[in-house]
């Protein structure tokens, strides 16, 4: 009796993480709540300060759909941009390898210029609105606290110093104690504000709908729920491994997508529209007090530590870009992080501190021009292009080239739909 052979089935992830320790090499795994941490903790930032009020004109339930809609929209973005980042690794046998340096392999070095401007322009927004809020509410506190009138830019001042001295002061270990400390009081105050607003909701609110104003929303949706730059930096850490990864990025951005909910809810929920006649965003009514002196306290807290987060991780991203790009330029090492500070900071300063208002302008550019052609297009189109010229490819997203159709086209519409309110 013949026995039947089976086929040798090779392990789901590509690599192993090993570290030599007492003359033996030791495999230590990536973890895989880590990693869904990573993209939760990513995704959860002051992206989430500007939705009451781009969510205020449409009401909860077409702001909720709108918001499930653009989740979807980026889930299949962050899993495109693994599955493209899971090829190029197996293709190249290189583990490590990020957003920019993949575009270039994959669709040319025209487009990854192009890459590089969006992902510029992206983080400067980005800083630009996060010093602007960050110091209106600063210069709020301090107009409360001295019961004078305290001009935004000594807050926008004072947010940089304090925040952009730590990236000068501070070394990476210290910087990442501090930045802990400051995602626990993100997290703290967060469920704070849930329990107290709560409390303050009026069902009667939460009825109100207009389905036409929901297209402003939508680029602020996507800042906030932007995780894409450490997609590749979860696909290594869990050593290539399809399934891991997809349920690290499906759960990582589950996560935000709930609190989101709620947050929008409560907030929506708290204020009485007769008092925001006048007033775009209602975060400004709740943390002059309107919603009960502790709930304006928290906010404020909340509000200041989640720009801060926001803030260091991509004063990171654009010191790191810059570092690069002048390391590629030049063949002398430096090691000042001061000239790459001053670049990364005076220019966001200046602007913010000139537009004091700028912060909503800021997330709409930033996610309309930006992200959605760093998360949308160009995933789709590097899948594309992968599919077509790699004979061992895997996929982590169903649709073939429907789904990748219908991920372009979107995009397109986002774009467009902006240039025609101009």
């Amino acid at each position: 009796m013949k026995t039947a052979i089976k086929p040798h089935t090779p392990p789901n992830r590509l690599f192993s993480h090993v570290q030599l320790h007492e003359n033996q090499l030791s495999h230590q795994p990536g973890s895989i709540w880590g990693s869904i941490a990573l993209v939760a903790g990513t995704t959860v930032g002051a992206g989430i300060l500007a939705l009451p009020a781009v969510t205020l004109p449409s009401g909860v339930v077409p702001s909720t759909t709108l918001l499930i809609g653009v989740w979807v929209y980026t889930l299949v973005s962050g899993l495109l941009l693994a599955e493209v980042t899971l090829n190029t690794m197996r293709a190249s046998g290189n583990p490590n390898n990020n957003l920019l340096l993949m575009v270039a392999n994959t669709l040319g070095k025209p487009v990854a210029i192009i890459a590089a401007v969006a992902y510029l322009f992206m983080h400067y927004a980005l800083l630009i609105a996060y010093i602007a809020e960050g110091g209106e509410i600063i210069a709020s506190v301090l107009s409360q606290w001295s019961a004078g009138n305290i001009p935004v830019w000594v807050g926008s001042i004072t947010f940089t110093l304090i925040f952009g001295g730590m990236m000068y002061v501070g070394k990476d270990k210290l910087l990442a104690k501090i930045n802990g400390i400051l995602v626990a009081i993100v997290i703290t105050s967060f469920i704070g504000l849930l329990f107290l607003g709560a409390t303050q909701v009026h069902p009667e609110q939460l009825q109100f709908r207009d389905w036409t104003a929901l297209s402003p929303a939508i680029s602020v949706m996507l800042v906030a729920m932007f995780y894409h730059n450490i997609v590749p930096v979860v696909v290594n850490q869990l050593e290539g491994d399809g399934f891991k990864i997809r349920q690290a990025i499906i759960i990582g951005s589950l996560i935000p997508l709930i609190m989101f909910l709620a947050w929008n809810g409560v907030i929506l929920g708290s204020v009485s529209y007769e008092k925001l006649q006048g007033v775009s965003d209602p975060l400004i009514l709740l943390r002059q007090g309107n919603g009960g002196e502790w709930l304006g306290v928290l906010l404020s807290i909340f509000s200041e530590f989640a720009i801060a987060t926001s803030f260091i991780g991509f004063m990171y991203g654009l010191i790191d870009f810059f570092r690069d790009i002048f390391q590629r330029v030049s063949s002398k090492q430096s090691d000042g992080r001061l000239p790459l500070i001053y670049l990364a900071i005076l220019p966001s300063l200046s602007l913010s501190t000139l537009q004091p208002g700028i912060f909503f302008t800021a997330l709409d550019y930033a996610g309309t021009y930006s992200i959605s052609v760093l998360g949308g297009i160009l995933p789709a189109l590097m899948s594309w292009q992968q599919r077509k010229v790699l004979i061992v490819n895997q996929s982590l997203v169903p649709g073939g080239k429907i789904t990748l159709i219908t991920m372009i086209a979107i995009t397109l519409l986002i774009i467009f739909r902006q240039l025609l309110t101009y």
